[in-house]
């Protein structure tokens, strides 16, 4: 099997973004994460400030088709949802890049040249990053850590019903606190470049 599109689900605190960016320019391949938003945004008449944390929101059960144009009117978060599900298909189909969060592995399940991967750590290394990287308060960091994965966990659950983190739903889960940023980089850049069986 031949990989163009590597989408990255990760903790909060695990690096996956910079894991991401730095993978997409070692591959010289487009990095899409924010930049989803922006796109996003300019193809919805949705404001650009309701795309910034739908990943953080989503509750219930998502039972409509996943494609836009859907005959009948839906909540502010499955129309978010659906303006990014049509940009993540479109960059897809573009050719090769890699895609942080929102959900992007099964968006493009049925892709046959896609690598799904995870990244995750053990608690005290997110918190350590999460401090020095991100700015965070040190008296809260671990229950933020805990409630921003449970939102991410949410998102997820409520747009494809299936598990977050759960190894089956991935072709690569990678310890970033054990390999190290450039480890996982090189791992999934490895996996991205081989050609299977």
């Amino acid at each position: 099997m031949e990989h163009n599109i590597v989408t990255i689900s990760r903790q909060y605190g695990s690096g996956g973004r910079l894991i991401g960016a730095k993978l997409a320019e070692l591959l010289n391949i487009p990095f899409y994460d924010k930049e989803l938003i922006n796109l996003a945004a300019k193809s919805s008449p949705i404001h650009a400030n309701f795309f910034e944390h739908a990943e953080m929101k989503g509750t219930g059960s998502f039972m409509y088709p996943f494609h836009p144009g859907v005959p009948f009117d839906l909540p502010l978060n499955d129309k978010v949802f659906l303006a990014q599900f049509a940009v993540i298909r479109e960059i897809a189909s573009q050719g090769p890049c890699v895609i942080v969060g929102r959900c992007a592995d099964d968006v493009l399940k049925e892709r046959d040249d896609l690598l799904k991967v995870f990244i995750f750590a053990d608690m005290e290394v997110r918190k350590k990053r999460a401090i020095s990287e991100y700015g965070d308060v040190p008296e809260k960091i671990e229950q933020k850590i805990i409630t921003l994965d449970k939102k991410r966990a949410n998102y997820y659950q409520h747009y494809t019903q299936a598990k977050w983190g759960s190894a089956k739903n991935y072709h690569l889960c990678i310890d970033s606190g054990c390999i190290g940023i450039d480890g996982a980089v090189e791992a999934i850049r490895a996996a991205y470049l081989s050609k299977g069986d």
